[in-house]
């Protein structure tokens, strides 16, 4: 039997960091809004739990994004499948991350994939080149957390 699962990053702005990831790694960003409505119509939830961000609403503090084939919740907006979810946290982000994401290029097209992530910022780190065993760049996404691109 396998298992549902996804990926919790905390983060300082999660919707923020959601949208960078869902345009780095061709995800869609996930719309809670008719579960939100929902919970809020039945007082089931307080307005303070509630924020608003690209004219969606969402939970104050967190924010997914999910791969565009996998299949989703449309009552509540959640993906089934491949899925990050961001969650906001009150410390900052202290050493190195035990846990990355790695992006892959297209073969050929190294350059041109870490040249698109800086434009949606995020900034190089170290350039690593082990000639046939591999060569990928070690970056950081807006809130300075590691992932690599081979």
């Amino acid at each position: 039997m396998t298992l549902g699962w996804k990926l919790v990053i905390d983060s300082n702005n999660a919707p923020v960091l959601a949208d960078f990831w869902a345009e780095a790694l061709g995800y869609v960003v996930e719309d809670p809004s008719a579960l939100i409505e929902q919970l809020l119509a039945a007082g089931h939830l307080p307005e303070q739990a509630v924020t608003e961000h690209n004219g969606h609403k969402l939970f104050r503090g967190l924010a997914g994004v999910r791969h565009p084939d996998d299949p989703y919740d449309e009552s509540s907006g959640v993906g089934r499948g491949r899925r990050l979810l961001f969650q906001d946290v009150p410390e900052p982000k202290s050493g190195k991350n035990r846990l990355h994401i790695d992006v892959h290029a297209e073969p050929g097209d190294l350059d041109k994939e870490v040249d698109r992530l800086e434009q949606l910022g995020a900034t190089r780190v170290n350039e690593v080149n082990q000639g046939p065993a591999g060569h990928w760049w070690v970056m950081r996404d807006p809130e300075g957390n590691e992932f690599c691109v081979a």
